[in-house]
Protein backbone atom coordinates (compact mmCIF):
# COMPACT_ATOMS: atom_id res chain seq x y z
CA UNK A 1 0.00 0.00 0.00
CA UNK A 2 2.81 2.26 0.97
CA UNK A 3 4.49 2.20 -2.53
CA UNK A 4 1.48 2.53 -4.06
CA UNK A 5 0.73 5.70 -2.46
CA UNK A 6 4.65 6.81 -2.86
CA UNK A 7 4.09 6.39 -7.00
CA UNK A 8 1.10 8.56 -6.30
CA UNK A 9 2.96 11.45 -5.05
CA UNK A 10 5.82 11.30 -7.00
CA UNK A 11 4.26 10.63 -10.41
CA UNK A 12 5.38 13.67 -12.06
CA UNK A 13 9.18 12.75 -11.02
CA UNK A 14 8.61 9.37 -12.11
CA UNK A 15 7.37 10.48 -15.75
CA UNK A 16 10.18 13.28 -15.78
CA UNK A 17 12.73 10.66 -15.03
CA UNK A 18 11.39 8.15 -17.34
CA UNK A 19 10.71 10.72 -20.08
CA UNK A 20 14.17 11.85 -20.10
CA UNK A 21 15.48 8.32 -20.74
CA UNK A 22 12.88 8.13 -23.56
CA UNK A 23 13.87 11.33 -25.15
CA UNK A 24 17.40 10.53 -25.32
CA UNK A 25 16.67 6.83 -27.04
CA UNK A 26 16.33 4.17 -24.49
CA UNK A 27 12.42 4.19 -25.04
CA UNK A 28 12.69 0.64 -26.24
CA UNK A 29 14.84 -0.60 -23.27
CA UNK A 30 12.22 1.02 -20.67
CA UNK A 31 9.49 -0.93 -22.55
CA UNK A 32 11.27 -4.22 -22.57
CA UNK A 33 12.08 -3.52 -18.61
CA UNK A 34 8.64 -2.75 -18.39
CA UNK A 35 8.99 0.22 -16.52
CA UNK A 36 6.99 2.44 -18.84
CA UNK A 37 4.06 1.75 -17.53
CA UNK A 38 4.81 4.45 -14.87
CA UNK A 39 3.98 6.92 -17.85
CA UNK A 40 0.13 8.27 -18.84
CA UNK A 41 1.67 7.38 -22.59
CA UNK A 42 3.76 4.93 -24.28
CA UNK A 43 7.63 6.32 -23.53
CA UNK A 44 7.85 5.99 -27.30
CA UNK A 45 5.47 8.74 -28.12
CA UNK A 46 7.82 11.61 -26.20
CA UNK A 47 9.72 13.87 -27.92
CA UNK A 48 12.86 12.84 -29.29
CA UNK A 49 16.15 14.84 -28.25
CA UNK A 50 17.36 16.39 -31.69
CA UNK A 51 20.80 15.31 -31.42
CA UNK A 52 19.84 11.62 -31.14
CA UNK A 53 20.84 10.27 -34.52
CA UNK A 54 24.10 12.65 -33.74
CA UNK A 55 25.48 11.73 -30.58
CA UNK A 56 26.20 8.16 -29.47
CA UNK A 57 23.99 6.46 -26.99
CA UNK A 58 26.80 6.32 -24.24
CA UNK A 59 27.09 10.50 -24.80
CA UNK A 60 23.12 10.36 -24.56
CA UNK A 61 23.24 8.44 -21.08
CA UNK A 62 25.15 10.76 -19.62
CA UNK A 63 23.05 13.73 -20.97
CA UNK A 64 20.23 12.26 -19.53
CA UNK A 65 21.79 11.65 -16.10
CA UNK A 66 22.91 15.65 -16.03
CA UNK A 67 19.71 16.33 -17.14
CA UNK A 68 17.98 14.93 -14.22
CA UNK A 69 19.63 16.45 -11.87
CA UNK A 70 21.89 15.73 -8.84
CA UNK A 71 20.88 12.26 -7.29
CA UNK A 72 21.28 10.71 -10.91
CA UNK A 73 24.77 12.80 -11.82
CA UNK A 74 25.90 10.93 -8.38
CA UNK A 75 24.90 7.84 -9.65
CA UNK A 76 26.69 8.55 -12.46
CA UNK A 77 29.81 9.03 -10.68
CA UNK A 78 29.07 5.70 -8.94
CA UNK A 79 28.38 4.00 -12.53
CA UNK A 80 31.84 5.41 -14.05
CA UNK A 81 33.49 2.83 -11.57
CA UNK A 82 31.52 -0.41 -12.11
CA UNK A 83 32.82 -1.87 -15.47
CA UNK A 84 31.21 -4.67 -14.70
CA UNK A 85 27.63 -3.33 -15.27
CA UNK A 86 28.84 -0.98 -18.45
CA UNK A 87 30.56 -1.03 -21.24
CA UNK A 88 34.00 0.60 -21.69
CA UNK A 89 32.64 3.28 -24.05
CA UNK A 90 29.67 4.31 -20.69
CA UNK A 91 32.28 4.22 -18.29
CA UNK A 92 34.43 6.51 -20.08
CA UNK A 93 31.65 8.47 -21.33
CA UNK A 94 30.35 8.69 -17.27
CA UNK A 95 33.73 10.00 -16.14
CA UNK A 96 32.85 13.30 -17.85
CA UNK A 97 29.98 14.09 -15.53
CA UNK A 98 29.99 17.41 -14.15
CA UNK A 99 28.95 18.18 -10.76
CA UNK A 100 28.43 21.91 -10.73
CA UNK A 101 25.56 24.24 -9.72
CA UNK A 102 24.65 28.09 -9.72
CA UNK A 103 25.63 29.19 -6.01
CA UNK A 104 23.18 29.86 -3.45
CA UNK A 105 21.80 33.11 -2.30
CA UNK A 106 23.94 33.89 1.37
CA UNK A 107 20.65 34.34 2.66
CA UNK A 108 19.36 30.76 2.26
CA UNK A 109 22.83 29.59 3.32
CA UNK A 110 22.77 31.72 6.43
CA UNK A 111 19.09 30.35 7.55
CA UNK A 112 20.41 26.99 6.78
CA UNK A 113 23.41 27.29 8.93
CA UNK A 114 21.19 28.54 11.61
CA UNK A 115 18.80 25.72 11.80
CA UNK A 116 21.75 23.48 11.97
CA UNK A 117 23.70 25.42 14.58
CA UNK A 118 20.59 26.94 16.87
CA UNK A 119 22.44 30.15 16.69
CA UNK A 120 23.09 32.82 13.63
CA UNK A 121 26.28 32.50 11.89
CA UNK A 122 27.45 35.96 13.00
CA UNK A 123 27.53 35.04 16.69
CA UNK A 124 29.61 31.94 16.23
CA UNK A 125 31.98 33.15 13.79
CA UNK A 126 34.50 36.38 13.65
CA UNK A 127 33.45 36.26 9.84
CA UNK A 128 32.22 34.56 6.45
CA UNK A 129 32.49 35.10 3.47
CA UNK A 130 29.19 35.45 1.35
CA UNK A 131 30.60 34.37 -1.51
CA UNK A 132 31.40 30.70 -2.10
CA UNK A 133 34.76 29.16 -3.02
CA UNK A 134 32.83 26.54 -4.56
CA UNK A 135 29.42 25.28 -5.69
CA UNK A 136 28.49 22.37 -6.71
CA UNK A 137 24.90 20.63 -6.81
CA UNK A 138 24.74 18.97 -3.03
CA UNK A 139 26.44 21.91 -1.26
CA UNK A 140 28.55 25.01 -1.48
CA UNK A 141 31.81 25.60 0.78
CA UNK A 142 32.28 29.29 2.35
CA UNK A 143 35.28 30.67 3.42
CA UNK A 144 35.52 31.94 7.22
CA UNK A 145 36.96 32.80 10.33
CA UNK A 146 36.07 31.30 13.78
CA UNK A 147 36.45 33.82 16.53
CA UNK A 148 39.65 32.67 18.23
CA UNK A 149 41.34 33.65 14.71
CA UNK A 150 41.29 30.07 13.08
CA UNK A 151 40.36 30.30 9.52
CA UNK A 152 38.16 27.58 8.03
CA UNK A 153 36.02 26.28 5.15
CA UNK A 154 32.20 25.58 5.94
CA UNK A 155 31.06 23.00 3.63
CA UNK A 156 27.06 23.09 3.99
CA UNK A 157 24.51 21.17 1.88
CA UNK A 158 21.95 22.61 -0.21
CA UNK A 159 18.49 22.80 2.08
CA UNK A 160 16.35 21.33 -0.24
CA UNK A 161 18.94 18.68 -1.68
CA UNK A 162 17.78 15.65 0.76
CA UNK A 163 14.06 15.38 0.19
CA UNK A 164 14.95 15.15 -3.51
CA UNK A 165 17.52 12.34 -2.93
CA UNK A 166 14.77 10.47 -0.87
CA UNK A 167 12.31 10.58 -3.35
CA UNK A 168 14.32 9.91 -6.71
CA UNK A 169 15.81 6.81 -4.31
CA UNK A 170 12.61 5.48 -3.57
CA UNK A 171 11.66 5.93 -7.70
CA UNK A 172 15.06 3.77 -8.46
CA UNK A 173 13.97 1.22 -5.90
CA UNK A 174 10.61 0.51 -7.58
CA UNK A 175 12.06 1.06 -11.06
CA UNK A 176 14.20 -1.50 -9.93
CA UNK A 177 12.29 -3.59 -8.42
CA UNK A 178 10.00 -3.54 -11.82
CA UNK A 179 12.91 -4.44 -13.90
CA UNK A 180 14.44 -7.65 -11.46
CA UNK A 181 11.57 -9.20 -13.27
CA UNK A 182 12.66 -9.26 -16.66
CA UNK A 183 15.71 -11.55 -18.25
CA UNK A 184 18.19 -8.04 -17.70
CA UNK A 185 16.88 -8.10 -14.50
CA UNK A 186 17.80 -11.61 -13.70
CA UNK A 187 21.33 -11.04 -15.31
CA UNK A 188 22.12 -7.87 -13.34
CA UNK A 189 20.12 -8.29 -10.32
CA UNK A 190 18.90 -4.13 -10.09
CA UNK A 191 17.57 -3.98 -6.82
CA UNK A 192 21.18 -4.36 -5.09
CA UNK A 193 22.96 -2.32 -7.34
CA UNK A 194 19.97 0.62 -6.96
CA UNK A 195 20.26 -0.48 -2.83
CA UNK A 196 24.51 -0.19 -2.99
CA UNK A 197 24.33 3.07 -4.71
CA UNK A 198 21.86 4.21 -2.06
CA UNK A 199 23.93 3.10 0.61
CA UNK A 200 27.10 4.90 -1.06
CA UNK A 201 25.48 8.36 -1.87
CA UNK A 202 23.44 8.64 1.82
CA UNK A 203 27.24 8.28 3.33
CA UNK A 204 28.29 10.89 1.18
CA UNK A 205 26.00 13.39 2.16
CA UNK A 206 26.47 12.90 5.83
CA UNK A 207 28.92 15.44 6.79
CA UNK A 208 29.34 13.54 10.22
CA UNK A 209 30.99 10.44 8.32
CA UNK A 210 32.85 13.03 6.20
CA UNK A 211 34.62 14.96 9.08
CA UNK A 212 35.59 10.34 11.13
CA UNK A 213 36.92 9.87 7.71
CA UNK A 214 39.55 12.65 7.59
CA UNK A 215 40.03 12.07 11.21
CA UNK A 216 40.97 7.68 10.43
CA UNK A 217 43.10 9.47 7.64
CA UNK A 218 45.02 12.26 9.81
CA UNK A 219 45.39 8.84 12.28
CA UNK A 220 46.52 6.47 9.70
CA UNK A 221 49.13 9.53 8.57
CA UNK A 222 50.19 10.72 11.98
CA UNK A 223 54.09 9.75 11.34
CA UNK A 224 54.13 11.03 7.83
CA UNK A 225 55.29 14.70 7.56
CA UNK A 226 55.00 14.88 3.87
CA UNK A 227 50.76 14.91 4.29
CA UNK A 228 48.85 17.00 5.86
CA UNK A 229 45.24 16.19 6.55
CA UNK A 230 42.88 19.42 8.22
CA UNK A 231 41.50 19.23 11.65
CA UNK A 232 37.97 19.08 11.64
CA UNK A 233 36.08 21.36 14.04
CA UNK A 234 33.34 19.03 15.40
CA UNK A 235 31.65 22.06 17.66
CA UNK A 236 30.21 22.94 14.32
CA UNK A 237 29.82 20.04 12.30
CA UNK A 238 26.62 18.46 11.96
CA UNK A 239 25.37 15.68 9.72
CA UNK A 240 24.55 18.71 6.86
CA UNK A 241 27.39 21.01 7.73
CA UNK A 242 31.40 20.48 7.59
CA UNK A 243 33.38 22.91 9.28
CA UNK A 244 37.35 21.88 8.06
CA UNK A 245 40.34 23.98 8.97
CA UNK A 246 41.51 25.92 5.83
CA UNK A 247 44.70 25.08 3.91
CA UNK A 248 46.45 26.77 1.01
CA UNK A 249 48.70 26.06 -1.59
CA UNK A 250 49.16 25.22 -5.33
CA UNK A 251 46.75 22.68 -6.92
CA UNK A 252 48.77 19.68 -7.61
CA UNK A 253 47.98 20.34 -11.38
CA UNK A 254 49.45 23.55 -11.38
CA UNK A 255 52.68 23.11 -13.34
CA UNK A 256 53.82 26.14 -13.71
CA UNK A 257 53.38 27.51 -10.54
CA UNK A 258 55.06 24.87 -8.65
CA UNK A 259 57.98 25.21 -10.74
CA UNK A 260 57.89 29.20 -10.09
CA UNK A 261 57.88 28.56 -6.55
CA UNK A 262 60.62 25.94 -6.68
CA UNK A 263 58.78 23.04 -5.78
CA UNK A 264 60.22 19.70 -7.05
CA UNK A 265 57.83 17.92 -8.80
CA UNK A 266 58.89 14.44 -8.96
CA UNK A 267 59.30 14.29 -4.95
CA UNK A 268 55.74 15.36 -5.35
CA UNK A 269 54.19 12.55 -7.27
CA UNK A 270 56.72 10.04 -5.59
CA UNK A 271 54.82 10.75 -2.07
CA UNK A 272 51.25 11.10 -4.10
CA UNK A 273 51.75 7.68 -5.05
CA UNK A 274 53.34 6.36 -1.72
CA UNK A 275 50.51 7.69 0.03
CA UNK A 276 47.76 6.36 -2.34
CA UNK A 277 49.44 2.99 -2.50
CA UNK A 278 50.12 3.46 1.58
CA UNK A 279 46.17 3.63 1.59
CA UNK A 280 45.58 0.40 -0.19
CA UNK A 281 48.04 -1.88 0.27
CA UNK A 282 48.93 -1.41 4.25
CA UNK A 283 45.43 0.67 5.76
CA UNK A 284 42.99 -1.00 3.39
CA UNK A 285 41.07 2.81 3.30
CA UNK A 286 41.46 4.80 1.42
CA UNK A 287 40.78 8.18 -0.64
CA UNK A 288 39.12 7.53 -3.87
CA UNK A 289 38.21 10.38 -5.35
CA UNK A 290 41.69 11.91 -5.88
CA UNK A 291 41.45 14.31 -8.96
CA UNK A 292 43.55 17.19 -8.66
CA UNK A 293 41.25 20.18 -7.23
CA UNK A 294 41.46 17.73 -3.85
CA UNK A 295 44.88 18.40 -3.32
CA UNK A 296 47.52 21.34 -2.83
CA UNK A 297 50.85 21.48 -2.56
CA UNK A 298 51.80 23.58 0.85
CA UNK A 299 54.87 25.03 1.44
CA UNK A 300 57.95 22.43 1.88
CA UNK A 301 56.51 20.54 -0.78
CA UNK A 302 53.78 19.45 2.02
CA UNK A 303 50.38 17.50 0.17
CA UNK A 304 47.28 18.70 1.89
CA UNK A 305 44.35 16.91 0.98
CA UNK A 306 40.74 17.57 1.64
CA UNK A 307 36.99 16.05 0.53
CA UNK A 308 37.03 12.90 2.21
CA UNK A 309 33.35 11.82 1.53
CA UNK A 310 34.24 9.03 -1.29
CA UNK A 311 36.69 6.51 0.33
CA UNK A 312 37.21 2.87 -0.55
CA UNK A 313 37.76 -0.03 2.07
CA UNK A 314 39.55 -3.09 1.30
CA UNK A 315 39.30 -5.92 3.73
CA UNK A 316 42.85 -8.23 4.77
CA UNK A 317 41.68 -10.53 2.27
CA UNK A 318 40.65 -8.17 -0.66
CA UNK A 319 44.07 -7.07 0.06
CA UNK A 320 45.27 -10.98 -0.22
CA UNK A 321 43.14 -11.48 -3.30
CA UNK A 322 45.22 -8.57 -5.40
CA UNK A 323 48.66 -9.61 -4.08
CA UNK A 324 47.61 -13.25 -5.56
CA UNK A 325 46.29 -12.37 -8.87
CA UNK A 326 49.49 -9.57 -8.96
CA UNK A 327 51.43 -12.76 -8.15
CA UNK A 328 49.62 -15.53 -10.93
CA UNK A 329 49.80 -11.70 -13.40
CA UNK A 330 53.65 -11.96 -13.17
CA UNK A 331 53.82 -15.55 -13.73
CA UNK A 332 51.15 -15.31 -17.14
CA UNK A 333 49.33 -17.98 -14.88
CA UNK A 334 46.14 -17.48 -17.10
CA UNK A 335 44.52 -20.40 -15.64
CA UNK A 336 45.34 -19.21 -11.92
CA UNK A 337 43.85 -15.90 -12.31
CA UNK A 338 40.78 -17.34 -13.55
CA UNK A 339 40.89 -19.96 -10.63
CA UNK A 340 41.26 -17.03 -8.29
CA UNK A 341 38.33 -15.01 -9.60
CA UNK A 342 35.85 -18.25 -8.90
CA UNK A 343 37.99 -18.02 -5.44
CA UNK A 344 36.53 -14.48 -4.93
CA UNK A 345 33.22 -14.80 -6.28
CA UNK A 346 34.18 -12.28 -8.79
CA UNK A 347 33.63 -15.03 -11.99
CA UNK A 348 30.70 -17.56 -12.01
CA UNK A 349 31.34 -21.40 -11.05
CA UNK A 350 29.37 -21.72 -14.22
CA UNK A 351 31.56 -18.97 -16.15
CA UNK A 352 33.02 -19.94 -19.42
CA UNK A 353 35.99 -21.06 -18.51
CA UNK A 354 38.17 -21.61 -21.79
CA UNK A 355 36.93 -18.16 -23.10
CA UNK A 356 37.71 -16.17 -20.03
CA UNK A 357 41.31 -17.72 -20.11
CA UNK A 358 41.86 -16.67 -23.79
CA UNK A 359 40.75 -12.99 -23.06
CA UNK A 360 42.97 -13.18 -20.18
CA UNK A 361 46.09 -14.48 -22.20
CA UNK A 362 45.54 -12.32 -25.09
CA UNK A 363 45.72 -9.27 -22.07
CA UNK A 364 48.71 -10.88 -20.76
CA UNK A 365 50.12 -11.48 -23.68
CA UNK A 366 49.84 -7.43 -24.91
CA UNK A 367 52.54 -7.24 -20.99
CA UNK A 368 54.83 -9.60 -21.67
CA UNK A 369 58.08 -8.62 -21.49
CA UNK A 370 57.62 -4.64 -20.88
CA UNK A 371 59.72 -3.28 -17.89
CA UNK A 372 57.07 -2.34 -15.35
CA UNK A 373 57.69 1.59 -15.16
CA UNK A 374 56.47 1.03 -19.06
CA UNK A 375 53.46 -0.20 -17.98
CA UNK A 376 50.18 2.18 -17.40
CA UNK A 377 47.56 1.57 -14.69
CA UNK A 378 45.14 3.55 -16.60
CA UNK A 379 45.71 1.27 -19.55
CA UNK A 380 45.47 -1.76 -18.23
CA UNK A 381 42.22 -0.93 -16.40
CA UNK A 382 40.64 0.09 -19.60
CA UNK A 383 42.00 -3.33 -21.32
CA UNK A 384 40.11 -5.15 -18.24
CA UNK A 385 36.40 -3.05 -18.56
CA UNK A 386 35.45 -5.35 -21.97
CA UNK A 387 36.62 -8.74 -20.04
CA UNK A 388 34.89 -7.86 -16.88
CA UNK A 389 31.47 -6.66 -18.88
CA UNK A 390 32.02 -9.73 -21.37
CA UNK A 391 32.18 -12.24 -18.10
CA UNK A 392 30.48 -10.19 -15.74
CA UNK A 393 33.05 -10.07 -12.94
CA UNK A 394 31.43 -9.60 -10.13
CA UNK A 395 34.44 -8.06 -7.58
CA UNK A 396 33.97 -6.09 -4.59
CA UNK A 397 32.94 -2.56 -5.60
CA UNK A 398 35.95 -0.98 -3.78
CA UNK A 399 38.15 -2.57 -5.77
CA UNK A 400 36.67 -1.15 -8.92
CA UNK A 401 36.73 1.67 -7.26
CA UNK A 402 40.41 1.45 -6.62
CA UNK A 403 41.16 0.75 -10.25
CA UNK A 404 39.89 4.49 -10.92
CA UNK A 405 41.36 5.79 -7.94
CA UNK A 406 44.70 4.10 -9.28
CA UNK A 407 44.33 5.43 -12.87
CA UNK A 408 43.35 8.98 -11.64
CA UNK A 409 46.48 9.28 -8.58
CA UNK A 410 48.59 7.76 -12.19
CA UNK A 411 47.51 10.60 -14.11
CA UNK A 412 48.31 13.43 -11.48
CA UNK A 413 51.59 11.64 -10.87
CA UNK A 414 52.57 11.82 -15.16
CA UNK A 415 52.17 15.07 -15.35
CA UNK A 416 54.38 16.06 -12.40
CA UNK A 417 56.79 13.80 -13.59
CA UNK A 418 56.78 11.90 -17.37
CA UNK A 419 58.90 9.01 -15.59
CA UNK A 420 56.99 8.62 -12.56
CA UNK A 421 56.25 5.12 -12.01
CA UNK A 422 53.47 3.75 -9.95
CA UNK A 423 54.18 -0.20 -9.72
CA UNK A 424 57.71 0.75 -8.96
CA UNK A 425 56.27 2.77 -5.93
CA UNK A 426 53.68 -0.16 -4.98
CA UNK A 427 56.83 -2.81 -5.01
CA UNK A 428 57.79 -2.55 -1.58
CA UNK A 429 54.31 -2.32 0.06
CA UNK A 430 53.26 -5.56 -1.90
CA UNK A 431 56.24 -8.11 -0.51
CA UNK A 432 55.42 -6.85 3.04
CA UNK A 433 51.65 -8.30 2.05
CA UNK A 434 53.00 -11.21 0.52
CA UNK A 435 55.40 -11.91 3.26
CA UNK A 436 52.29 -11.71 5.63
CA UNK A 437 50.42 -14.10 3.84
CA UNK A 438 52.90 -16.81 5.12
CA UNK A 439 52.94 -15.26 8.70
CA UNK A 440 50.63 -17.15 11.24
CA UNK A 441 48.53 -14.11 11.84
CA UNK A 442 47.35 -13.77 8.60
CA UNK A 443 46.83 -18.00 8.16
CA UNK A 444 46.09 -18.77 11.80
CA UNK A 445 42.61 -17.76 12.78
CA UNK A 446 41.29 -19.56 9.10
CA UNK A 447 43.25 -23.02 10.31
CA UNK A 448 41.94 -22.30 14.17
CA UNK A 449 38.60 -21.68 12.58
CA UNK A 450 38.68 -24.68 10.59
CA UNK A 451 39.78 -26.94 13.71
CA UNK A 452 36.86 -26.16 15.69
CA UNK A 453 34.72 -27.19 13.01
CA UNK A 454 36.54 -30.50 13.58
CA UNK A 455 36.14 -29.93 16.97
CA UNK A 456 32.32 -29.67 16.42
CA UNK A 457 32.29 -32.74 13.97
CA UNK A 458 33.85 -35.02 16.90
CA UNK A 459 31.52 -33.93 19.50
CA UNK A 460 28.07 -34.02 17.43
CA UNK A 461 29.69 -37.57 15.50
CA UNK A 462 29.56 -40.24 18.60
CA UNK A 463 26.54 -39.10 19.37
CA UNK A 464 24.94 -38.82 15.41
CA UNK A 465 26.46 -42.01 14.98
CA UNK A 466 25.19 -44.10 17.99
CA UNK A 467 21.82 -43.03 17.07
CA UNK A 468 22.07 -44.03 13.81
CA UNK A 469 23.50 -47.32 14.03
CA UNK A 470 20.53 -48.29 16.98
CA UNK A 471 18.00 -47.49 14.56
CA UNK A 472 19.15 -49.41 12.14
CA UNK A 473 19.82 -52.43 14.80
CA UNK A 474 16.57 -51.71 15.81
CA UNK A 475 15.43 -52.12 12.03
CA UNK A 476 14.46 -48.23 12.38
CA UNK A 477 15.86 -45.64 11.54
CA UNK A 478 15.22 -42.07 12.41
CA UNK A 479 13.61 -40.88 9.04
CA UNK A 480 11.16 -43.47 9.93
CA UNK A 481 12.46 -45.28 6.89
CA UNK A 482 12.58 -49.45 8.11
CA UNK A 483 14.97 -52.32 7.31
CA UNK A 484 14.24 -55.71 7.65
CA UNK A 485 17.95 -56.46 8.19
CA UNK A 486 19.91 -59.49 10.58
CA UNK A 487 22.61 -59.02 12.92
CA UNK A 488 25.82 -60.11 10.85
CA UNK A 489 24.95 -57.94 7.90
CA UNK A 490 24.62 -54.90 10.81
CA UNK A 491 27.81 -55.82 11.70
CA UNK A 492 29.91 -55.45 8.48
CA UNK A 493 27.47 -52.65 7.77
CA UNK A 494 28.94 -51.01 11.21
CA UNK A 495 32.82 -52.05 10.37
CA UNK A 496 32.45 -50.40 6.95
CA UNK A 497 31.03 -47.14 8.30
CA UNK A 498 34.03 -46.97 10.86
CA UNK A 499 36.62 -47.87 8.10
CA UNK A 500 34.94 -45.12 5.87
CA UNK A 501 34.87 -42.54 8.80
CA UNK A 502 38.81 -42.94 9.74
CA UNK A 503 39.37 -43.01 5.83
CA UNK A 504 37.53 -39.56 5.42
CA UNK A 505 39.49 -38.29 8.85
CA UNK A 506 43.01 -39.56 8.04
CA UNK A 507 42.20 -37.93 4.47
CA UNK A 508 41.34 -34.56 5.75
CA UNK A 509 44.60 -34.94 7.97
CA UNK A 510 47.17 -35.27 5.81
CA UNK A 511 45.31 -32.83 3.45
CA UNK A 512 45.31 -30.32 6.06
CA UNK A 513 49.04 -31.42 6.76
CA UNK A 514 49.93 -30.71 3.42
CA UNK A 515 48.26 -26.70 3.10
CA UNK A 516 50.73 -26.36 6.43
CA UNK A 517 53.91 -27.20 4.41
CA UNK A 518 54.50 -23.97 2.39
CA UNK A 519 54.79 -22.17 6.22
CA UNK A 520 57.26 -24.80 7.53
CA UNK A 521 59.93 -21.99 7.50
CA UNK A 522 57.85 -19.48 9.34
CA UNK A 523 59.40 -21.31 12.60
CA UNK A 524 60.93 -24.32 14.43
CA UNK A 525 58.22 -24.97 16.03
CA UNK A 526 55.72 -25.53 12.71
CA UNK A 527 58.48 -27.33 11.35
CA UNK A 528 58.40 -29.40 14.09
CA UNK A 529 54.74 -29.83 14.37
CA UNK A 530 54.54 -31.03 10.93
CA UNK A 531 56.75 -33.59 11.11
CA UNK A 532 55.22 -35.38 14.08
CA UNK A 533 51.67 -34.54 12.33
CA UNK A 534 53.40 -36.99 8.63
CA UNK A 535 54.23 -39.62 11.29
CA UNK A 536 51.40 -39.88 13.52
CA UNK A 537 49.10 -40.26 10.06
CA UNK A 538 51.60 -42.59 8.52
CA UNK A 539 51.45 -44.72 11.71
CA UNK A 540 47.52 -43.88 11.40
CA UNK A 541 47.65 -45.03 7.75
CA UNK A 542 49.28 -48.32 8.55
CA UNK A 543 46.84 -49.26 11.37
CA UNK A 544 43.99 -48.74 9.28
CA UNK A 545 45.81 -51.23 6.14
CA UNK A 546 46.54 -53.79 8.02
CA UNK A 547 42.32 -53.67 9.33
CA UNK A 548 41.89 -54.12 6.43
CA UNK A 549 43.93 -56.53 5.23
CA UNK A 550 42.77 -58.88 8.18
CA UNK A 551 39.06 -58.49 7.66
CA UNK A 552 40.07 -59.53 3.59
Amino acid sequence: MFTYVRRAQNLSRYRRIISVFAQHGFGSLLEQWGVDRFLLAPARLFHRHEDLERLSPAQHFRLALEELGPTFIKIGQILSTRPDLLPPEYIEELSKLQDAAPALPWETVAAQLTEEWGRLPEELFASIDPHPLAAASLAQVHAAVLANGDEVVIKVQRPDIWPTIQSDLAILEDLAAVAQRTSLGEMYNPVDIVTEFSFTLQNELNYLQEGRNADRFRRNFADEPALYIPKVYWEFTTRRVLVLERIYGVKIDDLETMDQVGIDRKIVALNAARFIVKEVLEDGFFHADPHPGNFFVMPGGIIGAVDFGMVGHLSQQDRLNLVKLYIASVRLDADRIVEQLIRMGAAAAHVDRPALKRSITRLLTKYYGLPLKEIRAKEVVSDIMPIAYRFQLRMPPDLWLLGKTLAMMEGVGLQLDPEFDMFAVSQPFADKLMREMWMPSTWGPEVLGNLQSWGDLFEVMPRASAKILYGLESGKVPLDMTFDVQKPIMERFDRALTRLSVSLLLGAFILALAFLIPRASASPIITALIVMGFLSAMGLGLWFLISVLRRV
